[in-house]
């Protein structure tokens, strides 16, 4: 426990009286941490904390990477800055060795300052240098990591400048069909002066992406873009104890818990962390957030937690399929799973968990015009294009109705176009009453879209659309049609392997049949393969929220230690 004479440590409180360290010493909590271990977590609750013994670093998430910022040790004390400013933790700390910490809660601080003028005022001028420091690092750390140039209806260039969008990184756009691009470019230092902006781009492949150092990268696939920025895309081990498909909510969560609870655990993701969850401008029904987040914040803060517990995150990478450990062989626990360039890992459990994709269009005209002016889903990137616009949503998901309230941020106006009479049967009352308070969103009940029309060069310039009821049609210029016509299970690349699904194209779970292997009672997630689970939207049966999916995501990991341990008493 903490005593008055322990206190005498600390240079800021061995001044004080001994009965007020006494007192001091009585509210205050005695926190043991062990190497690696961490004390406070960067949005937590603050606290204030004074260190006894050992020694701490500060860590500092900046655009999706750890920054070391000091090094705390014996007698240095910390957590005034977000206490005063009425923030979470602004940092977080992590021990270097094993440490002791004196952790007082907000309100016996607020309580120790204002009675004691001397301690507020060295708090306050502690608190002025670390807040200058914070802003150094920030601003030293939040440079931009590539410069983008290509043409805004480019369908490559788009699927680059998302690419890096959803993955946090942070670069510029540059459009060589906006006039001031050359004069940009100039002033960036990358082309001598405007006038050599056309010369500078003649032959080159676009996108062409230039990175901090000056290197150029011309077309790069994502995984060659992804390496090129400091994201993994190779694993480090040949064999985990579980391999995660899907970088979603549920196969953050589940990667989460799994390291956690000390499962090597390898996530692998085609795209970005997220998911179609992390696409979403605003989530406000998840438990614990009464304002709402949006999807990149949940995912990104889910990533960087993740990695904290050496979980391992690739990113453009994909599994193609997975191949199920055979009854006899030597430990018929273990399945391969095989990596898009055929790379094949060992692993004693797999977590199904890649979601679903957007369900295809069959309209007219549509396939030329995809990325040009028509797009599955929306995010941020997209937004910037449709300021003073009209555009066109259809769909009465959830998931449509985010991106109507989102997008109707930047457009002048967003009509939704949905087949049924209205859309209380499919989306969530909270975003119903938000769509009807908004000036600038018109529902369109009845209605389904039948034509676009465009061509390949110059993308989207209009749309047709019908009255089911009528059956009149009506032509009206277009220029940007978000859809949202429901999704379907990415599961095609299990044909073969012995996973069961149902006619959808789910995954089974649960009591279903097992096939050739030894039989057993399936547990609750568990796929027709032993040891090959399935969580969130590909899961038939699943809820297909987030919260859902977050909820199933962390408790497959405790069906995964039950698999482990009746493998181990079987091979015993």
């Amino acid at each position: 426990m903490i005593t008055a004479e322990s206190l005498t440590h600390i240079p800021l409180f061995a001044f004080l009286p001994e009965t007020e360290r006494a007192s001091l010493a009585a509210r205050a909590a005695d926190v043991r941490l062990q190497q690696g271990e961490w004390l406070i977590v960067e949005g937590q609750t603050a606290a204030f904390f004074a260190l006894l013994d050992g020694k701490l670093t500060v860590v500092k998430s900046i655009a999706g990477h750890d920054h070391d910022l000091t090094t705390f040790v014996p007698g240095d004390y910390f957590g005034e800055v977000p206490l005063l400013l009425g923030t979470p933790a602004v940092a977080s700390v992590r021990a270097v060795e094993p440490a002791r910490v004196m952790r007082l809660d907000p309100a016996d601080f607020h309580d120790l300052i204002s009675h004691c003028r001397v301690l507020n005022g060295e708090i306050m001028k502690t608190m002025a240098l670390r807040v200058g420091r914070i802003q150094q690092v920030v601003v030293e750390n939040t440079g931009i990591a590539a410069t983008v140039v290509g043409r805004r209806d480019d369908v490559t260039c788009f699927a680059v400048r998302e690419f890096l969008s959803r993955n946090r990184v942070v670069f510029a756009w540059r459009d060589l069909d906006d006039p001031d691009t050359f004069d940009r470019l100039a002033c960036d230092g990358i082309i001598e002066s405007a006038a050599d902006g056309a010369s500078a781009f003649a032959d080159a492949r676009l996108p062409l992406v230039i990175l901090a150092d000056r290197s150029r990268l011309e077309a790069p696939t994502l995984p060659e873009l992804a390496q090129a920025v400091g994201l993994q895309t190779i694993p480090r081990h040949d064999a985990y104890d579980v391999v995660i498909v899907g970088g979603g909510p549920a196969g953050l969560a589940a990667a989460v818990y799994g390291a956690s609870e000390g499962l090597s655990t390898l996530l692998v993701e085609r795209v970005a962390c997220g998911g179609q969850a992390g696409t979403s401008s605003r989530i406000e029904n998840y438990l614990g957030f009464p304002s709402g987040l949006s999807g990149d914040e949940l995912s990104g803060k889910a990533r960087q937690q993740a990695l904290r517990f050496n979980a391992e995150l690739l990113v453009a990478r994909s599994v193609d399929a997975i191949e199920p450990g055979a009854p006899l062989s030597p430990d018929p626990a273990a399945h391969r799973v095989v990596l898009d360039d055929g790379t094949r890992l060992t692993t004693k459990a797999v977590i199904m968990a890649n979601g679903v994709q957007w369900r295809r269009l069959e309209t007219p005209g549509i396939d030329h015009l995809t990325g040009r002016g028509v797009y599955y889903g929306a995010s941020a990137t997209e937004a910037l294009g449709v300021r003073g616009r009209t555009i066109h949503l259809v769909g009465g998901g959830n998931s449509a109705g985010q991106a109507a309230v989102f997008l109707s941020q930047h457009a002048a106006k967003v009509n939704v176009l949905v087949r049924g009479p209205s859309l209380a049967a499919t989306m969530s009352r909270y975003l119903i009453d938000r769509i009807e308070a908004s000036d600038n969103i018109e529902l369109h009940p009845h209605t389904e879209l039948v034509a676009l029309h465009g061509e390949p060069g110059s993308g989207l310039n209009g749309a047709t659309w019908r009255d089911r009821r009528s059956g009149l049609q009506e032509d009206c210029p277009a220029r940007n049609i978000f859809l949202f016509i429901g999704a379907v299970p990415e599961t095609d690349w299990l044909e073969g392997c012995g996973v069961a699904l149902d006619k959808h194209g789910f995954v089974l779970t649960g009591q279903v049949a097992r096939g050739g292997f030894p039989a057993k009672t399936a547990a609750a997630l568990e796929s027709s393969v032993p040891g090959v689970f399935a969580v969130g939207d590909v899961r038939s049966g699943s809820v297909k929220r987030v919260g859902g999916a977050i909820g199933e995501g962390a408790a497959v990991v405790a069906l995964i230690h039950q698999h482990l341990a009746a493998a181990a008493a079987t091979a015993a």
